[in-house]
């Protein structure tokens, strides 16, 4: 019997075509292709990713994934995916388990590839890598996260001013994921700070909905708050290489 395999694939923050090949083959090769879908949502948003992608839909098995906070209740729900997961690998499955952007990057699947790891030590195990939220969102607004010697910083948002803006202060940018409803206060922060100008804002790219801004002056945080976004943070105004000392900051 051949040796059940296990796929991890990051489908990309939005556009179908952020899906890498290698990636895609090994989607049309699995027998099973795990697809998460937060409660309450109608439709799994990494499915939308691979909108008008030739593949089996019919190996879809669609998992409702439970986001409670208490811990108790997701260390069972990580231990009865890691068990059936493990069953399917030892029956010589293929199965590929999809998650939003990359794989390895604040995703579900490093806990589920810990779960199967430990129930089954030698389980081949394949992860492909993926396009961040965060990558995909400096390419769409043109925004470097990183030029020379900057230091940047990713982290999911503190749940409190003070300390986004030490980070913010000890590094010249920062990656901020997880904002969520603390968006309206990170943006106070911003214009507090006076950075706003150089900061960006990026919601559901590639997908409907989708929220684009090069400058934070006058976002509206109503509107732009929800799920799949992403802040970029500069602390200070990107030098322009091209352009002589003594002309910088001429109008």
């Amino acid at each position: 019997m051949r040796k059940g395999r296990l796929s991890g694939i990051g489908v990309g923050p939005g556009p179908a075509g952020y899906l890498p090949l290698a990636a895609l083959d090994a989607l049309r090769a699995a027998d099973v292709i795990y697809l998460p879908r937060a409660r309450g949502a109608d439709m799994s948003v990494a499915l939308q990713c691979l909108d008008g992608l030739a593949f089996d839909r019919g190996r879809l098995r669609e998992i409702e994934f439970n986001m409670d906070p208490d811990r108790q209740v997701l260390q069972a729900h990580y231990a009865q995916l890691g068990r059936e997961l493990a069953a399917q690998l030892r029956d010589g499955l293929h199965v590929a388990y999809l998650t939003i952007g990359d794989s390895l990057t604040y995703s579900t699947y490093g806990y589920v590839l810990a779960a199967v790891r430990d129930l089954y030590p030698d389980c081949d195990c394949v992860t492909y890598p993926g396009i961040t939220s965060y990558a995909a969102a400096a390419s769409a607004l043109e925004w470097p996260l990183g030029v020379g010697k900057e230091r940047t910083l990713i982290l999911p948002c503190p749940e409190d001013a003070a300390t986004l803006r030490a980070e913010i202060e000890s590094h010249d940018i920062v990656v901020l994921m997880k904002v969520g409803a603390r968006l309206p206060w990170v943006l106070e922060l911003l214009r507090e700070m006076d950075i706003a100008r150089h900061c960006a804002f990026a919601r559901r790219i590639g997908l409907e909905g989708e929220v684009l801004a090069s400058d934070l002056t006058t976002l509206d945080a109503a509107q732009a708050s929800g799920y799949l976004a992403v802040l970029l943070i500069r602390k200070t105004a990107q030098d322009k290489r091209h352009v002589p000392e003594d002309m910088k900051g001429q109008a």
